[in-house]
């Protein structure tokens, strides 16, 4: 089941970037591109199996460390795209991608995914990301193991995991940038 998920997943990807046109030509985040001295095949990963994502979920949990809001994996990785593995076991930081969209798949648990509002606290974590420490307003959605959301950039998100950890799939997509007329 959780393979026939992120399949799902890439293929709503694979279906945003041919109606785009093209992909993006650079990321918008450090965590959306490859590393630089890979190139070519190397450079990709195009399948993961339910086997290679319950090892990355086994990896996460052992990386996690007291008070560490998340553990990031990679799942699968075409330039300048990456499918990450997030193992949340604590409520984390607002967070606002200024210019991606991000795609998230729910592998595992449950909790609250509040968006919108304004951002209490904001600070700038680097060119393209602000944080905060809480969300005032927005609306709030239960979220449970299979569940699917967009959030489109711009927009203040914050995961709550309950009853233990949240595992995600996230996946960020540069989206471009449109001026009003």
């Amino acid at each position: 089941m959780r393979a026939l998920g992120i399949g799902i997943v890439l293929a709503m990807v694979a279906t945003v970037v041919v109606a785009a046109g093209k992909p993006a030509a650079t990321p918008a985040a450090p965590q959306a591109q490859a590393p630089a001295m890979q190139s070519g095949a190397a450079a990709m990963k195009i399948f993961a199996s339910a086997a290679d994502v319950t090892s990355l979920l086994a990896k996460a949990k052992s990386e996690w460390k007291e008070g560490q809001v998340m553990v990031s994996e990679h799942i699968l990785t075409l330039a300048p795209y990456n499918a990450n593995l997030e193992y949340r076991p604590v409520q984390g930081a607002v967070a606002v991608h200024e210019k991606e969209a991000e795609l998230v798949y729910v592998i595992d648990g449950a909790g609250t995914l509040t968006t919108g509002g304004t951002v209490m606290g904001e600070k700038r974590t680097n060119a393209a990301n602000l944080s905060g420490t809480a969300i005032d307003g927005g609306s709030v959605q239960k979220i449970n193991k299979g569940d699917f959301s967009i959030i489109p950039e711009g927009t203040p998100h914050q995961f709550k995991p309950e009853g233990g950890a949240l595992v995600l799939m996230t996946l960020h997509v540069a989206r471009p940038v449109t001026e009003m007329q």
